[in-house]
Formats: structure tokens, sequence, C-alpha cells
């Protein structure tokens, strides 16, 4: 599928959006934000469900063109929607609320089976439920199948796991994770969560005051200087890594970036899979030589990239790992040091050192 295109403009007092948005056709495209920035309002001009000015182009299908006066309603664009809310009709069963979207669209033109959907989201033992007798969690995942069953050439979810308490929010999120790599159906999906952005995104776009401020990868956007990730408490970087080994008498695996080596606590991932790993920049600590008497097993060689002054007594470092001669694949860390430590060790871009990475944490 071609990407998506989104140029759309809508002012009211108090809040005007302006945004160009080009996503790409496959995986999860996540826009995240603060609240009232704009997400949403973005979503439902993408649905039809708001009048925005401009264009939105889904592949080859143009839904709206102001120029052209073109403009398909609502109920014409082959959209899923999952909301905050699941949103079933109560007096149906789980298989009546899915028979119900499977029969929106005519059979002739149906992509995902009734089978898949239950199978994908693993909903199978639920099907005789009433959604009274549904917890938080499985009525997400009910509707997230219900929206699939449409066929959809897109899926918009609007902060759907923002209803559910940690619990359940940790149950929901695997499916979503095999909903990106099986379905095959692209995701546009609005979070204002950090951890869901960094464990979901293919694509992550930033919003605020309804601009976007950039665009790219987790890994590149969670680990930039100039943004405001980087300043939070829990800044952390997002690193891309593959299982090499597991050690169960320890509770670790052993995971390659780069062809560097990164231990983390036990994965259930199969050794040779890619997952991804969150790194906080407090957890991070940089050292000219590397020790050999450290209770720290993560030291792996960096090149200090940027720095930013962050006031009279903190520093955060942008750093790559491997070698000025030798990076490994642009792979990010951050840092947050004292003024006093950074001075003391002349840290400045361009110095090799190495990272102590004292914690990182698999996400999923």
């Amino acid at each position: 599928m071609s990407d998506i295109h989104a140029d759309l403009a809508l002012s009211y007092p108090g809040f005007a959006l302006q945004v160009a948005l080009r996503l790409p056709g496959r995986g999860v495209s996540v826009l995240l934000g603060p609240s009232g920035c704009g997400k949403t309002t973005v979503l439902r001009a993408l649905a039809g469900l708001t009048r925005a000015r401009g264009r939105v182009a889904v592949g080859s299908a143009c839904w709206q063109d102001d120029a052209q006066h073109t403009w398909e309603p609502v109920h014409r664009r082959p959209i899923g929607m999952v909301f905050q809310e699941a949103s079933l009709f109560a007096h149906l069963s789980v298989r009546g609320n899915l028979d119900y979207g499977l029969k929106r669209t005519p059979a002739a033109e149906r992509h995902v089976t009734l089978d898949d959907a239950v199978a994908l989201l693993g909903i199978g033992h639920l099907m005789d439920r009433r959604p009274e007798n549904l917890s938080g969690g499985e009525r997400q995942r009910v509707a997230i199948a219900r929206a699939l069953l449409t066929s959809p050439r897109l899926l918009l979810m609007d902060e759907p796991l923002s209803a559910l308490d940690a619990a359940r929010k940790a149950e929901v999120l695997p499916f979503l994770e095999r909903l990106n790599a099986q379905a095959g159906v692209p995701v546009v999906y609005v979070t204002h969560a950090l951890d869901e952005a960094a464990r979901l995104a293919d694509h992550l776009v930033l919003m605020d005051a309804g601009r976007v401020q950039a665009t790219g990868t987790p890994a590149e956007l969670f680990a930039r200087l100039d943004l405001p990730l980087s300043h939070l408490d829990e800044a952390a970087a997002v690193v891309q890594a593959t299982v090499a080994a597991h050690e169960p008498a320890y509770g670790q695996s052993r995971l390659e970036v780069g062809g560097l080596p990164l231990w983390t606590g036990l994965s259930p991932a199969a050794i040779g899979q890619s997952v991804r790993v969150r790194v906080l920049a407090r957890d991070v600590s940089v050292a000219l030589s590397r020790a050999v008497d450290s209770s720290i097993v993560n030291i792996l060689p960096a090149t200090v990239a940027s720095l930013r002054d962050d006031g009279p007594d903190t520093v955060t470092l942008q750093l790559m790992l491997g070698t000025p001669q030798a990076s490994h694949g642009s792979t990010l860390l951050l840092a947050r040091l004292t003024r006093r430590s950074c001075e003391h060790l002349k840290l400045a871009p361009g110095l090799a050192v190495f990272a102590q990475v004292k914690g990182a944490a698999l996400m999923g």
C-alpha cells in the first residue's frame, strides 16, 4: 500500500491546526503529544468525522481534496476505528459484535476472516460472553477485532489504552504488537503515553500546539537533544537489538546492538528475534577507560555525539555506540550527568568514551 498523505488545516477560538503528514502505508504510525495538541483532531479528520480544510489520500484513493471539491463521507472511507472506550453493543455477545463488524463489508471485499481476527486477538474463549462480563482489556481486544473485521484499508486508534489500568494495559499491548506484525493493515495510533509510543511505533510523529515538531523512528526522536522528549525526567533512548543468547540461571538474556553485547533481564523472545530496549538517561554513566572491576556488566564503547547544558548542575549527553572510527549503526544513547563530572572528564563532541549502562528494560 502507498503512503498516507494528509494536509490539514482547521481553526477555532484558542486553537489552530496546520499539519502536513506523510505516513508510511504499512506498520504503526504514532501521533504523540500532550493533551490538546491536535492528535485526535487529525485522526478524526482522516476518518471524515471532523471537517478540516485540505487533502487526505490513502494510496491511490483520494478521500478529500478541497481544490478538486472531493469529499468522501465517513461511511465511504474503508477505515476501522477503535476509541478510548470499547463501545461494544451491550445486547450482543462477543460473537454478535464481531458478526456486526464482518457484515459491514461485502463478502467479496473481505480480506480478514473471523477466525483470523479471533486468533490474532486471543478472544476465542470469550465468544459467548456479553460485554458486561469482560474485563476492560478483553473489551478493547474485542473492539479491535471488530474493527479489523470490516477489512479496513486503514485502522485508526484513539488512545485505546488510556482507560485501562496498568495490568489491563500490559494485557493488551502484546496483542497490539501482533496486530502490527501480522494483520497487514496500516495503523494510525494516537497517544500521550511515552511507553506506548516507544514500544509500538514504526513511525513517530511528535505534535504540539497543532503543529508537527518532528517525524522519524522512535530510536531517532527519543534521543534527539533538541526535542522535548529528552528533557523529561524519564528521558530514554529506544534501542533496536537482536536476541543472541539466554542465561536462565542468571535470569538474563544477551542482546546484540550492532555487534556489541547488551545484557538485559531474561527475554521470552527467541534467539535471533528483534526486540526493543528502553535505556533511561539516568541509568547511563560515562568513563574514559573501561572498568575491569565494576558490578556494571554493560560497558560499551561510544563516542560523544553532542551535549546539552541543562542548567547549573546537569548536562545531557547524546552518545553514539562505537568508536569515532567505527560506529555501530548509529545507535544512540542518552546520559544525564552532573556538570562537575562533565567538566572533570572534559567531555566534548567527538571524544571516545565508555557508556556504562546500569539498566536496560526490554519492551514487551
